[in-house]
């Protein structure tokens, strides 16, 4: 019978995952709509007006740091507890909560990177309707007002934010449950002596005069009432017990001005966020979406709490801390109104501020909030980096191309891979392989017969200075002959069940345990299972992909997990969308603690929170073989950017499906200009590795491969400033530009750092794009034939199958390395080549920053180059940025291209030590290009270039 058993776990697997993914399209039926969904439905049907939410001004308490303020629901007299903190940096934190739960409600730990550091708040005013205090800054203040209880943010005598304007604070106290049969005993018999007590007619007439007694009558009748859905709650065959009952939790924003709003990832959408009158809320809650559906707010593999708002006078954040199940709800007084409607309001003098409104929606804990003032882009995210931290450094070997399918077969697949690579001259830094690699889907295993020596693999790989990434999913087997999950099941790591047993489900390896990774010794244990003595066949260029980490549940609700189930005194509902951060946190430090500290990690996961970006990367998981995939994967890493995401991909070519080659080509050249650069394949799909279409498509996909290598000394240095400021990668234009209305809603193009903008050709056919070139009195040069474009422009740009547009802003500089290897290892020592893009005033400024690429010396031992250049006055020069730092390169200068220049008469090279040589020029009058040959410095000296 066990024999049987084990044959069928494969096949039910099987079976389970052709049922979720074999119809090419999202079962809508399998994830909830908010009317499906029992407390966000309760939550809806509250309409904005009067709101039964009080301040309680006797009750305020003004310390240095922090207002603290008890809220009273005048509906049934519960008491809240308000927290308003003015923290450094331009924001502020408010928090409610009830005065006295029943029990504790859940607070978020370990995504803030400390406790926020305040600044002093002071009383300006105070009366009976409310108070105002001081935020420092510019005339910012925050007025309370007390009935109805109501948050105004302002900065002289503009609203910049409010809070509860519309009257949708919504606190659903615990409570007991009413319904029970104890309950139901125990007021039968009160009742019983209420009716002896009501044949004293006196007695009852005192009672209703009683206001304490009238408060208890309102919040007995509230409790009293028990609607579907708020104990107990069944979705398709699954029942949510609901333990604490009713305990959701919402409050409205409304930000005057404002027509654009970004954020709150993960959707497949557009960057602009759509209202949502007379649909549903945007969904966080992240789930295995097998084939998700493009252009709706349903939830996907991860989510961050974080919305921007952006207007051409200032950009705004709204942190919303919370895990559980949350619903955002987008409205606009300007939604639907035509260009010519808004021309009409403006000729007939319509005097209707634009506002948007927008309100959270969760299932339980606090309402824990963090409202970043800007008011540029570039502030508002300082502000969340230095709440969340910033983006990890990754390996540069991280940033260059990496090569995937589910699955490749064995050892011998992987070397013919390895091999036909090099054949074709194309460069890849990872090869990865999927589950199929396990000993039956049993993780830190090999297949004995078809990966027998995995270290004699990693070493041929790591011969050719190239590396591995290997899948570690969180769903742990259930056989008693697996180490792992003896360890787990012994150590008593693993989520419980309601019942207090071991939570199980199903998931690629059949029954399935889900290791506890909310608790801190859970994640110490894991974390040493990667040291090089536990994890068998692992070696130093071996890293790890975390998958199916929302956690995925195949036979579970929505196809995750029980929201009943327990992780130590929390409920999963508590923890859900926190359980994919904890994975990658826990996979990151055991990479990082088998190398002794010392080795940078590289970890890939699919579901995330915010903080994730602290970890790794991110992608954008199981998409499809169809244009319209490939043009959301630029708004959705967008989106992703916005909110500290910056290593974030799509799979090259589409997950399911199977691409055109014209589909295949297009989709790597926009991957070569994203920051995760990956391709990836159903393991139904034929095989598609870059040769297999033909040499004109071979050439073409290795063209767009050497120009992302090209381009990595650039990419390095935009992830270097993404660790140290939080700023991102890939932006959107309007980051950049923020007073130019035509950028705010556009997601077909976007800018790498400041200095290079990007239109991938993404239609079918194409025979030409339209690229919008901002910026009034700017120049853009096209990368590939060095034309000169003005800026504040839509420029339509013819396109062949080789064509991808790419425009330098003139101003800028910026190194690549054009000698192009096997690998980015191999380009470690090469030359360097300098583009210099000059503005219309002549002049342009870049930077170089150099280190060894993989460890943590940069950090620890100040090992790195960052070196300013610069050109002005006809003078080229290179300047220490980092005097404190120390590293050495053998790298130099080898070229340098200065574009928009005129022709000099001769040029001069000064060293450091003072010596002069004449450099070789070579001029084309056409282009305006000048080239500097062989001038031969190195990276890390000092020295200047004199055109004369």
């Amino acid at each position: 019978m066990a024999a049987f058993t084990e044959r069928m776990v494969p096949v039910l697997v099987l079976w389970l995952a052709v049922c979720l993914s074999g119809s090419w399209a999202v079962d809508r039926g399998n994830f909830k709509t908010c009317d499906q969904s029992a407390f966000c439905k309760r939550q809806r049907a509250l309409k904005p007006g009067q709101s039964p939410y009080r301040a309680l001004l006797e009750t305020m308490e003004l310390t240095n740091t922090r207002l603290t303020l008890q809220l009273i629901n005048d509906n049934n007299k519960v008491r809240l507890l308000l927290e308003l903190y003015r923290l450094q940096g331009n924001m502020t934190r408010v928090k409610i909560n009830e005065l006295k739960p029943l029990k504790p409600r859940y607070e978020v730990p370990d995504v803030l990177i400390q406790e926020p550091p305040t600044e002093p708040l002071s009383l300006l005013s105070q009366d009976e309707n409310g108070v105002v205090l001081s935020l420092g800054a510019e005339s910012q203040r925050v007025i309370v007002s007390a009935r109805p209880f109501r948050l105004d943010i302002m900065e002289g005598r503009e609203v910049l934010m409010s809070l509860n304007s519309r009257g949708l604070l919504a606190f659903e106290h615990l409570r007991t449950r009413k319904d029970t049969f104890s309950y139901k005993v125990t007021s039968t018999v009160a009742s019983v002596w209420d009716n002896i007590n009501q044949a004293d007619p006196e007695t009852e007439k005192k009672e209703e005069a009683d206001p304490a007694n009238q408060a208890e009558e309102a919040v007995k009748e509230e409790e009293d009432k028990v609607e579907d859905g708020m104990w107990e709650e069944t979705f398709k065959s699954h029942t949510d017990s609901k333990p604490n009952g009713p305990s959701s939790i919402s409050l409205d924003f409304s930000l005057p001005g404002v027509e654009h709003v970004y954020g709150i990832p993960e959707h497949a959408d557009a960057l602009k966020l759509k209202t949502t009158d007379g649909g549903d809320p945007y969904r966080l809650y992240n789930l295995d979406v097998f084939q998700y559906e493009l252009h709706n707010p349903m939830a996907l593999y991860g989510a961050v709490p974080v919305m921007l708002a952006h207007n051409a006078q200032r950009t705004t954040g709204i942190f919303w801390l919370n895990a559980a199940e949350t619903w955002v709800d987008i409205s606009s007084n300007t939604a639907g109104k035509t260009v010519f409607g808004k021309m009409l309001d403006y000729v007939q003098g319509s005097s209707e501020t634009p506002q948007t409104d927008v309100r959270w929606v969760s299932e339980s804990g606090i309402i824990d909030v963090f409202i970043m003032l800007g008011p540029t882009p570039q502030d508002v995210f300082s502000q969340y980096a230095s709440l969340t931290g910033t983006q990890a450094f990754p390996p540069l070997a991280a940033l260059a191309y990496h090569q995937c399918r589910w699955n490749y077969n064995d050892q011998e697949d992987v070397q013919t891979v390895d091999a036909g690579f090099d054949q074709h001259d194309i460069p890849y830094d990872f090869i990865w392989l999927d589950i199929e690699h396990t000993d039956g889907k049993r993780y830190f295993t090999w297949d004995p017969h078809k990966f027998a020596t995995p270290k004699d693999m990693l070493q041929g790989i790591m011969d050719k200075r190239r590396k591995m990434v290997a899948i570690v999913d969180p769903h742990i087997k259930v056989d008693s002959n697996y180490k792992i999950h003896n360890e787990i099941r012994s150590r008593s790591f693993y989520i419980k069940n309601k019942d207090g047993g071991d939570y199980e489900g199903w998931c690629w390896p059949g029954n399935a345990g889900y290791p506890d990774f909310t608790s801190p010794e859970m994640r110490t244990w894991w974390a040493s299972m990667f040291a090089y003595d536990q994890y068998e066949g692992s070696m130093e260029n071996l890293y790890t992909w975390n998958d199916m980490n929302e956690p995925s549940v195949f036979n579970g609700p929505e196809v995750t997990m029980h929201k009943d189930a327990v992780h130590g005194a929390w409920e999963h509902r508590d923890v859900h969308n926190l359980y994919g951060f904890y994975v990658q946190m826990a996979t990151a430090e055991g990479l990082v603690q088998r190398s002794g500290g010392v080795e940078r990690p590289f970890v890939l996961t699919r579901a995330f929170f915010a903080g994730s970006q602290r970890y790794g990367a991110v992608w954008t998981g199981d998409n499809a073989a169809e244009w319209e995939h490939l043009k959301i994967s630029i708004p959705m890493c967008l989106s992703l950017s916005l909110v500290g995401i910056s290593l974030c991909g799509a799979d090259v070519g589409g997950f399911f499906k199977t691409p055109s080659s014209e589909l295949l080509v297009r989709w790597y050249q926009t991957g070569a200009y994203q920051p995760f650069f990956r391709a990836h394949a159903h393991l139904d799909t034929p095989r598609r590795e870059p040769w297999l279409f033909g040499p004109e498509n071979t050439a073409l996909i290795r063209e767009a491969v050497r120009q992302r290598y090209a381009l990595l000394p650039y990419w390095y240095q935009l992830f270097y400033h993404a660790y140290r400021t939080g700023h991102p990668v890939m932006r959107p234009l309007w980051v950049e530009y923020p007073q130019d209305l035509a950028t705010f809603a556009m997601d077909d193009q976007f800018l790498l750092g400041r200095d290079l903008l990007v239109h991938p050709v993404t239609e079918e056919g194409a025979r030409g794009i339209t690229a919008y070139l901002p910026g009034k009195g700017e120049v853009w040069f096209d990368v590939h034939t060095f034309q000169k474009h003005n800026g504040a422009q839509n420029l339509y740009v013819p396109v062949t199958m080789s064509s991808i547009p790419v425009f330098q802003r003139g101003g800028s500089i910026i190194p690549r390395k054009v000698r192009v290897r096997r690998s980015s290892t191999c380009m470690e020592h090469d030359p360097y080549t300098l583009y210099v893009a000059l503005s219309p005033q002549r002049a342009a400024e870049g930077e170089l920053y150099i280190d060894d690429g993989h460890t943590f010396n940069f950090d620890k031992k100040r090992e790195f180059l960052h070196r300013r250049l610069s050109f002005t006055n006809n003078i080229l020069s290179s300047s220490n940025l980092a005097p404190g730092s120390q590293f050495s390169s053998q790298s130099w200068i080898e070229r340098i291209l200065i574009l928009g220049a005129s022709k000099p008469s001769k040029v001069t090279l000064k060293t450091a030590d003072g010596q002069e040589s004449q450099l070789e020029f070579e001029f084309d009058a056409s282009m305006s290009v000048l080239t500097l040959r062989k001038p031969g410095m190195n990276v890390g000296a000092d020295w200047t270039v004199v055109l004369q």
